[in-house]
């Protein structure tokens, strides 16, 4: 008897043809689907054919739900767990039972499929080689400000979901806060009939959502590019530091230890190591 398993499941976004063909199957053949909303789930459920019980779940659910889950796991019997669209756990319900099912010493398995954030961020044409997801901003304008501000000088590209009646006003906010100019992305919609990409710097962003109220509707992927990377200077003191620790030291140790000391990047002092070297 194989052994049973929680398995995390995506659902499309948008487009049902997005729908993987591992997650039809893995769906069939589970004895219980967790479902962020049945009444919403239901209608994808019935396209693929799958008539499998479903048990609401959602992070905010009672214990009662998640030993329901766990009870059907612990006879023997495999679960899936899915959110309203895209994959679980991004930005939706999933953490608590996921972390359960791992304490208690069941397999966790992701079956591959459909995430906004990585859809846009394969369109949107901004960095993509070092991101960070940073889910929904808050909803009050103060918070919202103060969050952002703590990522001013974040170098990675930024991905954030935003509802349609706050796009315009996160939009404006960042400006503010990361600069007008600082390249961006609204991608809305995806996979449905009216999806829009929309790349330019914050405040044309912000001008072209204001004008077109058809861009504060539906679903809503908001990118930043980073901030700009700091550049440090070796100053005279933490030159001198480097030189005293090289002198006995492999290079290596030296920079590790010269940061410690001097508060720089141990790379930066490991260049500046390299260069003293050569000369």
């Amino acid at each position: 008897m194989a052994a049973p398993v929680l398995y995390i499941v995506p659902t499309p976004i948008g487009n049902r043809l997005d729908m993987v063909p591992r997650a039809v199957d893995v769906l069939q053949s589970v004895a219980l689907i967790a479902a962020e909303d049945m009444r919403h789930s239901k209608p994808l459920l019935t396209h693929f054919d799958i008539d499998v019980p479903m048990l609401p779940y959602h992070d905010h659910s009672d214990e009662r739900v998640v030993s329901r889950i766990l009870s059907v796991l612990g006879g023997g019997e495999s679960v899936a767990l899915i959110s309203d669209a895209g994959t679980p756990l991004i930005s939706d319900p999933g953490y608590r039972i996921v972390d359960a099912a791992h304490r208690e010493g069941y397999s966790v398995v992701p079956v591959p499929g459909a995430c906004a954030a990585i859809a846009a961020l394969s369109a949107g044409g901004l960095p993509s080689d070092r991101f960070c997801f940073e889910g929904f901003l808050s909803s009050k304008a103060q918070a919202r400000l103060q969050q952002l501000q703590s990522l001013q000088d974040e170098t990675r590209t930024l991905i954030f979901y935003e509802a349609p009646h706050r796009v315009l006003d996160s939009v404006r906010a960042m400006a503010e806060v990361f600069g007008a100019e600082r390249m961006a992305v609204l991608a809305r919609e995806l996979t449905k009939m009216h999806e829009t990409i929309r790349r330019a710097p914050l405040a044309e962003l912000a001008d072209w959502i204001a004008a077109d109220a058809n861009q504060q509707r539906g679903e809503c992927v908001v990118l930043v590019q980073g901030a700009p990377a700091q550049e440090q200077a070796l100053d005279a003191e933490a030159a001198r530091v480097l030189q005293i620790l090289m002198a006995d030291l492999p290079l290596k140790q030296a920079a590790q230890l010269a940061a410690k000391i001097t508060g720089l990047k141990k790379n930066l002092l490991y260049q500046a190591g390299l260069s003293l070297q050569s000369d």
